[in-house]
């Protein structure tokens, strides 16, 4: 399975995920993407396979994955700061790839009926959602 974590900023969500998926997962191939290089820089030491930086990398790869993870973020035009562009939010949620979509308040968007819990708990879940996915 190829998936895609996009992150921006600092890349600690995604530095997050990535840890969780190779201590929890295997055999999956992980794409890193980052908004900027530090974010990349980040989720490659986390131990993404290939990384990548920039608007064109995550519009080019959406279409090439069977899974983007990353924040609500990722979906939001102009959120983390202007770092999701539309053309990125556009290529995520157009991708036919599954979303695993992490809830988070800093991008000033609330999904009703999600529970309030810390970011770690939502990431160690990702590696379930995985592979109840591969059981279907």
């Amino acid at each position: 399975m190829k998936i895609l974590v996009i992150d921006g900023m600092g890349g600690g969500i995604g530095k997050s995920v990535i840890e969780c998926l190779r201590q929890e997962t295997e055999g999956h191939s992980i794409l890193a993407i980052g908004t900027n290089a530090i974010a990349t820089s980040t989720m490659l030491k986390a131990g993404a396979e290939v990384s990548a930086t920039g608007e064109n990398a995550i519009v080019y790869n959406c279409s090439r994955v069977d899974v983007i993870i990353g924040t609500i973020g990722i979906v939001l035009a102009n959120s983390m700061l202007g770092e999701i562009s539309p053309r990125i939010a556009e290529a995520v949620s157009g991708s036919e790839a599954i979303k695993i979509l992490i809830p988070t308040s800093k991008c000033s968007t609330f999904i009703a009926g999600v529970k309030d819990q810390p970011t770690g708990q939502y990431i160690e879940e990702i590696p379930r959602i995985l592979k109840k996915m591969e059981e279907n």
